[in-house]
């Protein structure tokens, strides 16, 4: 018998607002009527209106939790991250999670674009560690605000397996599929929690916002990467399936444009 929980999938979509107003509030209420879990929004200045107000929105649009893919730590201060936090469990009647990561690769030249201090690996823990802290306190007893960590280093590992309720790995999609298993069966020894998987390419398709618009689902496929599923939902379902059993990972999010290729795999296999 395993020692490990069996948790139950659940499916989240990268949805920034990209479009017009009307035609993301349609995508929004589609992606809630297929099953999916949590409509998440990207961190970066420039991709698209603030994450806060945006996903306030989204949780007034439909009855889906909502959640940050993820905050960077570098560009927020960890008081005021952690009060829009706060208050957007309590705008959205406790269906927010708080995503938070130390920052993108290639971050450095956003923080110089910003004038704000390009500081090192160590200290961008600290503001994560500083801001869940103050999230806690805003929550209090009655309150519980998931929190999700993006981490890959032992530090940052170190530090999810202590405050985490779901970690996901930062990965880049052309990293060997083993390597990024290895790293989950290892964390999972450390501490068993939700293990989330950041899935950025489904057939040939890659998503924007969640991998480099170079990434090639040929090469994905021969190193048997994580970040890439097949289109074809029976093929998507044995493998998500697959990668629960072998690996331990229950939450998977995808990028908007696959929502609707992906939704017969979130209807077969929500909440299961």
């Amino acid at each position: 018998m395993s020692k490990y929980v069996t948790r139950p999938f659940r499916f989240g979509v990268v949805c920034p607002l990209t479009t017009d107003l009307r035609a993301w509030r349609d995508r929004v209420r589609r992606i809630a009527d297929s099953g999916y879990s949590t409509l998440l929004m990207p961190d970066v200045p420039g991709w698209q209106p603030a994450p806060g107000p945006t996903l306030a929105l989204a949780a007034e649009l439909a009855e889906m939790r909502v959640g940050t893919w993820v905050y960077a730590s570098p560009v927020r201060p960890a008081w005021t991250t952690a009060w829009e936090a706060h208050s957007l469990s309590v705008l959205s009647e406790g269906r927010f999670e708080m995503g938070i990561g130390t920052g993108r690769p290639g971050i450095e030249d956003q923080l110089r674009e910003l004038g704000l201090p390009v500081v090192p690996q160590g200290e961008r823990l600290a503001q994560v560690r500083d801001t869940v802290a103050a999230l806690r306190q805003l929550d209090g007893p009655d309150l519980h605000t998931p929190v999700v960590m993006a981490v890959r280093g032992p530090k940052g590992q170190a530090l999810a397996a202590e405050l985490a309720d779901t970690v996901t790995f930062v990965a880049m999609p052309d990293d060997p599929g083993v390597e990024i298993a290895q790293l989950a069966r290892n964390f999972r020894a450390l501490r068993d929690v939700e293990l989330a998987l950041h899935v950025p390419v489904v057939g040939d398709a890659v998503a924007p916002f969640m991998a480099p618009p170079d990434t090639d689902p040929v090469a994905l496929r021969a190193i048997d990467s994580l970040a890439i599923l097949p289109a074809d939902p029976a093929a998507a379902t044995e493998e998500i399936q697959r990668r629960r059993e072998e690996i331990g990972y229950s939450y998977f999010v995808f990028g908007a444009g696959s929502a609707d290729t992906l939704a017969p795999v979130v209807a077969a296999l929500a909440g299961h």
